[in-house]
Protein backbone atom coordinates (compact mmCIF):
# COMPACT_ATOMS: atom_id res chain seq x y z
CA UNK A 1 0.00 0.00 0.00
CA UNK A 2 1.28 3.42 -0.63
CA UNK A 3 0.28 6.75 0.24
CA UNK A 4 1.18 9.32 -2.78
CA UNK A 5 1.59 13.35 -2.02
CA UNK A 6 2.41 15.76 -4.30
CA UNK A 7 2.43 19.69 -3.65
CA UNK A 8 1.79 22.06 -6.82
CA UNK A 9 2.51 25.67 -6.93
CA UNK A 10 0.48 27.91 -9.24
CA UNK A 11 0.91 31.69 -9.93
CA UNK A 12 -2.12 33.12 -10.62
CA UNK A 13 -1.00 36.33 -12.64
CA UNK A 14 -4.67 38.25 -12.79
CA UNK A 15 -5.14 37.84 -8.73
CA UNK A 16 -4.89 41.80 -7.41
CA UNK A 17 -6.20 40.49 -4.00
CA UNK A 18 -6.61 36.96 -1.60
CA UNK A 19 -10.25 37.37 -2.30
CA UNK A 20 -9.69 36.42 -5.91
CA UNK A 21 -6.64 34.66 -5.65
CA UNK A 22 -8.95 32.22 -2.99
CA UNK A 23 -11.41 31.78 -5.45
CA UNK A 24 -8.92 30.19 -7.98
CA UNK A 25 -7.98 28.23 -5.37
CA UNK A 26 -11.01 27.02 -3.84
CA UNK A 27 -12.34 26.24 -7.74
CA UNK A 28 -9.29 23.87 -8.25
CA UNK A 29 -9.30 22.39 -4.90
CA UNK A 30 -12.63 21.08 -5.35
CA UNK A 31 -12.70 20.32 -8.55
CA UNK A 32 -9.67 18.39 -7.73
CA UNK A 33 -11.46 16.37 -5.30
CA UNK A 34 -14.29 15.66 -7.23
CA UNK A 35 -12.78 14.44 -10.17
CA UNK A 36 -9.73 12.44 -8.51
CA UNK A 37 -11.47 11.70 -5.13
CA UNK A 38 -7.99 12.59 -3.27
CA UNK A 39 -7.81 14.74 -0.41
CA UNK A 40 -6.71 18.01 -1.68
CA UNK A 41 -6.08 21.74 0.56
CA UNK A 42 -3.72 24.91 0.25
CA UNK A 43 -1.00 24.15 2.45
CA UNK A 44 1.08 27.48 1.68
CA UNK A 45 2.06 30.96 0.51
CA UNK A 46 -1.74 31.61 1.95
CA UNK A 47 -0.63 35.71 2.27
CA UNK A 48 0.61 35.91 -1.43
CA UNK A 49 -2.21 37.84 -3.75
CA UNK A 50 -0.54 35.58 -6.95
CA UNK A 51 1.37 32.12 -5.54
CA UNK A 52 -0.83 29.59 -4.02
CA UNK A 53 0.86 25.80 -2.94
CA UNK A 54 -1.90 23.27 -2.89
CA UNK A 55 -1.16 19.78 -2.08
CA UNK A 56 -2.76 16.73 -2.87
CA UNK A 57 -2.77 12.83 -1.04
CA UNK A 58 -4.34 9.36 -1.69
CA UNK A 59 -3.70 6.05 -1.35
CA UNK A 60 -2.81 3.52 -4.32
CA UNK A 61 -1.98 -0.17 -3.87
CA UNK A 62 0.96 -0.23 -6.63
CA UNK A 63 3.50 2.41 -8.02
CA UNK A 64 2.47 2.57 -11.45
CA UNK A 65 -0.83 3.03 -10.28
CA UNK A 66 0.36 5.88 -7.57
CA UNK A 67 2.39 7.55 -10.79
CA UNK A 68 -0.53 7.50 -13.89
CA UNK A 69 -2.78 9.22 -11.07
CA UNK A 70 -0.23 11.59 -10.20
CA UNK A 71 0.59 12.47 -13.76
CA UNK A 72 -3.10 12.84 -14.49
CA UNK A 73 -4.07 15.07 -11.79
CA UNK A 74 -0.82 17.52 -13.29
CA UNK A 75 -1.80 17.56 -16.19
CA UNK A 76 -5.62 18.51 -14.98
CA UNK A 77 -3.92 21.33 -12.90
CA UNK A 78 -2.21 22.67 -16.18
CA UNK A 79 -4.77 22.25 -18.24
CA UNK A 80 -8.26 23.40 -15.83
CA UNK A 81 -7.16 26.99 -14.29
CA UNK A 82 -6.31 30.42 -15.24
CA UNK A 83 -3.47 29.43 -13.42
CA UNK A 84 -0.11 28.36 -14.39
CA UNK A 85 1.95 25.84 -12.75
CA UNK A 86 5.64 26.27 -12.06
CA UNK A 87 6.39 24.06 -10.07
CA UNK A 88 5.56 20.48 -8.10
CA UNK A 89 7.01 18.04 -6.33
CA UNK A 90 6.09 14.22 -5.62
CA UNK A 91 6.74 11.38 -2.67
CA UNK A 92 5.12 8.34 -2.13
CA UNK A 93 5.75 6.41 0.84
CA UNK A 94 5.30 2.80 1.25
CA UNK A 95 3.41 0.89 3.93
CA UNK A 96 4.32 -2.95 4.45
CA UNK A 97 0.97 -4.85 4.69
CA UNK A 98 2.09 -7.74 6.59
CA UNK A 99 2.13 -5.53 10.04
CA UNK A 100 -0.18 -7.09 12.31
CA UNK A 101 -2.64 -5.31 14.44
CA UNK A 102 -3.89 -6.61 18.01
Amino acid sequence: MLVAVALFEIHIEYAQSLKEKRMVVKSLRDKLRHRFEISAAEVGLQDVHQRARLAVSFIALEHAQADAKLERIEEFIASNTDATLVGSTREKLEFDETIGFG
